[in-house]
């Protein structure tokens, strides 16, 4: 089987949040990094180019049966929106209800701006994720 094409890298995690041209994006994106932190207790490390990804975790593909080392939980903070994976929506739905302002699609969640969402029931929804 081919290897997954997003690999986890060494490059920094800092160094890549403040490539972000946009000034509020990358505002933005540090203040994700700290919540993602505190709600994961993991360090960050980068996958790929650009998604920050915390904690480790092998996954098998119920539909193509492939298997691969991800991250339990991530971010980008990408120029259409602040993209987060791996967000449990079926487990966090009540929490999903009062999160504010955000779309899904593809298995992400897409936030213009963190001041669109409460904060609290974010970091809630990270933690609850892990598990």
């Amino acid at each position: 089987m081919a290897e997954n094409k997003t690999q986890k890298t060494t490059a920094s995690v800092s160094d890549f949040i403040n490539s972000v041209p946009d000034e509020k994006k990358r505002q933005d994106g540090f203040t994700l990094l700290e919540i993602f932190k505190q709600a994961t207790g993991e360090e960050p490390a980068m996958w790929g180019p650009s998604i920050i990804g915390f904690g480790d975790t092998r996954y098998q593909s119920p539909t193509t049966g492939r298997s691969g080392d991800w991250f339990k939980v991530g971010f980008s903070p990408r120029k259409q929106a602040l993209t987060l994976y791996m967000l449990n929506r079926d487990k966090n739905a009540a929490l999903f209800e009062n999160l504010g302002k955000y779309k899904t699609g593809g298995g992400c969640i897409y936030i213009n701006k963190l001041s669109d969402v409460k904060l609290d029931i974010l970091k809630e929804i990270i933690a609850n994720s892990l598990t």
